[in-house]
């Protein structure tokens, strides 16, 4: 009990940010004695005391950590012990100043130079200052990555899972300012490289950033996949077809699979590995295995599984793609949106619907957007709290749609920046009709949302078939 609470206090970003506070404090007390005092010899007690309270808690900091992490363990880092010897020796200066203070010492002319030269060597603490800089910056990526299972072993400390023995997760590998916060590039090709070498296929997930794939010696695939949202049907049945290509050449190659938080969207991807390679063969039992690999639960219960109810049921879909139809898309269905029911409307927005706006999106490309003087309009129904958008000229839809309601009023937007939304694929559409409750929409499944969308809260999707040749 007592080592978790001097971790939690030696690890906490407010600790490190006052040691390098400290830093600074110290060496800008130096820097004035030195260049601004006129008498270099005289230094003032006070100075004395502040470097020497800065100095000693440097010290408890270092002794604090080698209780919580055994000595051996601490100074297995080579940086940690010149941490270690750079805090004495500054501890020994400031002591060794404390008894040249003493009138006895200053009366001897030749020591004078000898003791402006050991108050320099306190400025070899902006060697200390980097060290605290590493620990920062490592304080500040567990921050963003929460809790998130990370790879602390061999000197790394990576937002980094294995899912299984062959199926890495992780988080956007990053350079410049945002490898402050996130895997740095060069971290994760040095791990990579060192446990997998010539052995490793990296995916990025993200349509929004990239990277050069000389990092990774060009063994880099990408899959465009906004935050947020799904990869296509026909994309996740590519993408584990080639995984499983990639496999089956030799044992030791593995797979390290990322978005920007590797959460969602390399979750949904991870999941579809873990039933296309029949380790699970339902989509619940491969979401509950993932959460369970990417979540640290020693530091915080938040779930860090695939979490946006699209992902997941894309996921169901993969299932359905593998145990029913053998690792084939199903045969395509054309529809078109009759009408879309919203039920429980109360509260959110106006509360009656003239608000909303519909968009569909169909490959990328919004293919209709409700105007309702124009191809919808709407229905409230105050007894039944419902609002019905008949749409008048909605285009043939098939395989991954995307819906999207927007808003004119001061209704908060949430994921892909519109108040809620979701994906379905056309072919799974059974009896012409979709319904989804609040836990299945994108955005109001977030507790946070629930002040605004009731547990009633639901959408209904009402199709028509097209029939080939009409």
């Amino acid at each position: 009990m007592i080592k978790r609470i001097v971790y939690s206090l030696v690890s906490s970003l407010t600790f490190r940010i006052f040691g390098i506070l400290l830093i600074f404090v110290d060496m800008s007390l130096v820097i004035t004695d030195l260049l601004v005092t006129k008498n270099a010899i005289y230094i003032p007690v006070e100075i004395h005391l502040i470097s020497l309270a800065i100095s000693l808690f440097f010290v408890l900091d270092v002794l604090l950590r080698v209780y919580v992490e055994g000595i051996r363990l601490y100074f297995s880092d080579i940086l940690n012990c010149l941490d270690a010897v750079i805090i004495v020796v500054t501890l020994l200066v400031d002591i060794i100043y404390m008894f040249y203070d003493l009138k006895v010492l200053k009366d001897i002319p030749r020591l004078a130079i000898l003791f402006q030269s050991l108050r320099l060597t306190i400025l070899i603490r902006v060697f200390h200052l980097a060290h605290q800089k590493k620990h920062l910056e490592m304080l500040t990526r567990r921050l963003v990555s929460e809790n998130k299972r990370r790879y602390k072993k061999d000197g790394f400390d990576l937002d980094l899972t294995y899912v299984t023995e062959r199926i890495i997760a992780m988080s956007f590998p990053s350079s410049g300012q945002q490898s402050f916060y996130r895997n740095p590039i060069k971290e994760v090709v040095r791990f990579l490289d060192t446990k997998h070498q010539d052995h490793y296929q990296v995916y990025n997930l993200c349509s929004e950033r990239a990277y050069d794939p000389k990092y990774f010696h060009y063994r880099v695939r990408r899959i465009m996949i906004d935050d947020h949202n799904v990869p296509t049907l026909s994309e996740m049945l590519a993408f584990t077809k080639e995984v499983d290509e990639w496999m089956a050449q030799d044992d030791e190659n593995i797979i390290a699979i990322h978005c920007k938080g590797g959460k969602g969207r390399t979750g949904t991807m991870a999941c579809a590995c873990l039933i296309a390679s029949e380790i699970f063969t339902t989509a619940e039992d491969s979401l509950y295995y993932f959460g369970e690999r990417r979540t640290d639960k020693s530091t915080s219960t938040k779930y860090q599984g695939v979490e946006t109810p699209s992902q997941s049921r894309y996921v169901g879909y993969f299932a359905d793609v593998k145990n029913i139809y053998n690792l084939n898309l199903p045969a395509r269905k054309t529809l078109k949106i009759k009408k879309i029911v919203i039920y429980s409307i109360h509260g959110v927005g106006k509360g009656n619907g003239n608000d909303l706006k519909v968009q569909i999106i169909l490959h990328r490309k919004i293919v209709f957007l409700s105007s309702a003087s124009k191809n919808c309009w709407i229905l409230h129904d105050i007894e039944t709290d419902n609002v019905i958008i008949h749409l008048s000229s909605c285009p043939p839809l098939y395989d991954d749609v995307k819906v999207r309601f927007l808003s004119s009023s001061v209704l908060p937007k949430y994921y892909d920046n519109c108040p809620f939304f979701f994906w379905f694929h056309t072919s799974f559409i059974q009896n012409n009709r979709l319904y989804l409750s609040r836990n299945e929409l994108d955005n109001p499944h977030k507790p946070k949302t629930w002040k605004i969308y009731r547990p009633e809260f639901a959408v209904e999707v009402f199709f028509d078939e097209v029939v080939a040749g009409t």
